[in-house]
């Protein structure tokens, strides 16, 4: 059993920390770019990309995120392609994320109300041009606070990502609570470096929704 001083236990809590922060926003924003063209599909007037954008959430709402983890990690091991934890963890919670972002963005766009489309139709404008212009700025207000909300969703989800070897502050813990003994101690600190994470993200989304509201 090797010898762990309190600071060698933070050191290594504080380095898995900076890869749980690094894949949350590799997801987070993988997710948003993805997510943002799902959103577009799923109010576009044709029928078959309705179709296929709700598909595309269904799956990925619909199944838990450690099968998809599985599929990924497993799937394309299957196929030839060598591929690290790293990458299976940021393709499977960028794909979890943007079916969920999509979702949100969809009801914030279609919350602004049918006047808005028609007075941006009658400026004979594309029905792109009246997204970017027009409905996207108002709905943006809307959007804030519950896609901040969603980060939270998403630095936690990192924690499943340990059960396909990915070192993140979750593994990280497990394995210093193997090799110390200390489990209570160890994962007490996991537990802070994830509230250090969350909590000033849930008190933006407050921030953010009581501001905005009345800005209203």
């Amino acid at each position: 059993m090797m010898d762990f001083t309190l600071w060698d236990i933070v050191r290594n809590l504080l380095t898995g920390l900076q890869w749980t922060l690094a894949l949350s926003l590799v997801a987070f924003i993988g997710g948003g770019l993805i997510g943002l063209l799902v959103m577009t599909l799923r109010i576009s007037p044709m029928h078959p990309l309705r179709t296929v954008a709700r598909c595309y959430i269904e799956v990925f709402q619909g199944t838990p995120l450690l099968m998809q983890l599985f599929l990924v990690f497993f799937g394309v091991a299957l196929m030839g392609v060598d591929i690290s934890p790293w990458v299976a963890a940021a393709l499977a919670l960028t794909l979890f994320s943007s079916a969920y972002l999509a979702e949100i963005w969809r009801g914030c766009v279609e919350s602004i109300g049918n006047g808005q489309w028609e007075a941006s139709a009658s400026l004979a404008l594309t029905r792109t041009e009246q997204l970017r212009y027009v409905i996207l700025p108002q709905a943006l207000r809307i959007a804030v606070a519950p896609t901040v909300g969603f980060s939270v969703q998403v630095v936690k989800g990192t924690a499943v990502t340990s059960i396909i070897g990915f070192t993140e502050l979750t593994k990280t813990g497990s394995m210093l609570a193997n090799a110390t003994f200390e489990p209570f101690m160890v994962y007490g600190f996991v537990a802070l470096g994830y509230f250090a994470l969350c909590y000033p993200l849930s008190l933006s989304a407050r921030y953010l929704e009581r501001r905005l509201h009345a800005a209203a």
